[in-house]
C-alpha cells in the first residue's frame, strides 16, 4: 500500500488577505496615534505650560536683546527669533511624547499594546505620529501671533512652517521613542532626553545667526540634525520680507557640505531620511527588547 505525500501549498497568499493585514496594521497605528490626541484634549494646561517658555523667548529676551544684536538691516531681532523659537516650541513636546513610551511600560499600558495581534512596527509609527502631530498642533497657536513680530501672515508660508514643524516634531518624537526602547524608567529618560534636547536647541541658530561663526561651532551645528530644520523655517520666513542681500547672506547664511551649498529641499529630504532612519532602528530594537 502506497501513502500519498501531502505536499504544502506555497502558492502566495491571496490579495485581499494582504490587504486586510495590511488595514489591519494601519488600523493600530491609527489607535496608538489617536491615544496621544486623546491625551492632549484630557491635559489643556500641558498646552499653556509649554507655550510659556517659547513666548519668553521672543518677547522677552527678544526686546531685551534687540539693543545688543545687530541683524544687520531693518528687520528686528523678534522677527529673526521667531522662525527659530516655533521651531523649538516643539522640541519638549515631542521628546517627551516619545519619552512616554517608558511611562506606558511601567503603568503596564505596554503590556496590553503587546499581547494584541499586531506588528511591533505599527505600536512604533503610531507612537511617533501621534507625538509629531500634538507636538504640531500645540505649535499652532505660536503661529497665529507671528503678525506681532512683523511677519506676514500668508496661507503659503503658513503652509510651508506647518510642514516643517511636523517634520520636525517627528524626528524629535522618533528620537525620543528611540531612547525609550532602551531605557526602562523614567527616572532616568527624564535627565538623558534633558541631555540631548539643550545643545540640539543651543546648536541649532534657533537663536543666533550662523554666520561668523567659530570652525568648531560651525561644524556641530552642521551635524545637528534640528539645523535642517530651523533654516528652512528661517529662510522661508525672510523669504516673505523685504530684505538686502548683504541682510539675507548674514541672517540666512547657506548651508554648506564640503564646499557645496545646500538647498532647502536637500536639507528637508536629510531631515526626512533621518527620521526614517530612526524610527526604523527603534522598530528593530523595541522588536528585539520587549
Amino acid at each position: 500500500m502506497t501513502t500519498r505525500e501531502t505536499v504544502p501549498d506555497l502558492s502566495p497568499a491571496p490579495l485581499t488577505e494582504v490587504r486586510s493585514d495590511t488595514a489591519h496594521e494601519l488600523r493600530a497605528t491609527w489607535v496608538v496615534m489617536r491615544r496621544e490626541l486623546l491625551r492632549l484634549k484630557q491635559d489643556r494646561a500641558r498646552i499653556l505650560t509649554m507655550l510659556l517658555q517659547p513666548l519668553l523667548f521672543i518677547f522677552v529676551m527678544g526686546t531685551g536683546l534687540a539693543s545688543i544684536v545687530d541683524t544687520g538691516g531693518a528687520t528686528s531681532f523678534r522677527t529673526f527669533l521667531f522662525p527659530g523659537v516655533l521651531a523649538t516650541s516643539v522640541l519638549f513636546t515631542a521628546a517627551f511624547a516619545g519619552i512616554s513610551l517608558v511611562w506606558d511600560r511601567e503603568f503596564g499600558f505596554l503590556r496590553e499594546m503587546m499581547v494584541a495581534p499586531i506588528s511591533r512596527g505599527s505600536i512604533i509609527w503610531g507612537k511617533c505620529l501621534g507625538g509629531a502631530l500634538v507636538a504640531t498642533v500645540q505649535s499652532l497657536v505660536l503661529l497665529a501671533l507671528m503678525g506681532t513680530v512683523g511677519i506676514p501672515y500668508s496661507p503659503v508660508l503658513i503652509l510651508e512652517l506647518v510642514a516643517c514643524l511636523f517634520l520636525g516634531s517627528l524626528l524629535l518624537t522618533a528620537l525620543g521613542v528611540l531612547l525609550s526602547t532602551r531605557i526602562k524608567t523614567i527616572q532616568t529618560a527624564m535627565p538623558v532626553s534633558q541631555l540631548l534636547i539643550m545643545p540640539m536647541m543651543f546648536l541649532s541658530g534657533a537663536l543666533f545667526p550662523l554666520s561668523g561663526l567659530p570652525e568648531w561651532l560651525a561644524v556641530l551645528t552642521r551635524l545637528n540634525p534640528l539645523t535642517y530644520v530651523v533654516q528652512p523655517m528661517r529662510y522661508f520666513v525672510l523669504e516673505h520680507l523685504s530684505l538686502s542681500a548683504a541682510e539675507e547672506q548674514r541672517l540666512v547664511p547657506v548651508l554648506t557640505w564640503f564646499g557645496w551649498q545646500v538647498p532647502v529641499g536637500v536639507q528637508l529630504l536629510a531631515v526626512a531620511g533621518i527620521t526614517l532612519g530612526l524610527i526604523t532602528v527603534a522598530a528593530r530594537v523595541f522588536k528585539t527588547t520587549e
